[in-house]
């Protein structure tokens, strides 16, 4: 897997213009059963790729944290809202809390989430492909792809599925 991760931003970045193009007009243009192919692929994908050996996600990028998920994080470790923005998160240049650092403070050794029954609705639902009305998300995609194998991958089996 350390292999597929390190060349994974050069294959992606290979594929970028092919995969901006052939986004731009799923999002012009989406058939009427993308949802239910998205759907398809995303399980046929997490059938055969097991985040515990990437985690990819966890070491490069930082989900956004919502207020929810801020309340619901902090009630998990007992301790006050604002305390746990001060320990764990910043505000972007986007006025959204992340991370203060990467790799995911939570991330063990292991690959393990030590807050996984309480994780970000961002970390829940990365990396976005079984998302309904999936051809909203196409900028999401495109930065994903060159994140998440299994993303990619499922972008790969898309193109040869669905043409636009």
């Amino acid at each position: 897997m350390d292999e597929v991760i390190r060349q994974l931003p050069k294959k992606a970045a290979e594929k970028h213009k092919e995969n901006k193009k052939f986004l731009a007009q799923l999002r012009k243009k989406p058939p009427k059963h993308l949802d239910y192919v998205m759907q398809e692929l995303h399980e046929a994908e997490f059938q055969r790729t097991d985040c515990l050996t990437c985690a990819n996600c966890c070491k490069t990028t930082g989900p956004l944290f919502t207020n929810s998920d801020i309340e619901r994080i902090s009630k998990h470790f007992r301790m006050k809202p604002h305390k746990f923005i001060s320990d764990f998160l910043q505000v972007d240049e986007e006025n959204d809390y992340v991370l203060q650092q990467l790799p995911c403070t939570f991330l063990g050794s292991d690959n393990l989430c030590a807050i996984y029954e309480v994780r970000p609705k961002a970390c829940r639902e990365f990396p976005h492909t079984d998302r309904k009305k999936f051809h909203q998300i196409s900028n999401l995609t495109l930065q994903n792809v060159a994140i998440c194998p299994a993303a990619y991958n499922i972008v790969e089996a898309m193109k040869k599925r669905i043409k636009p």
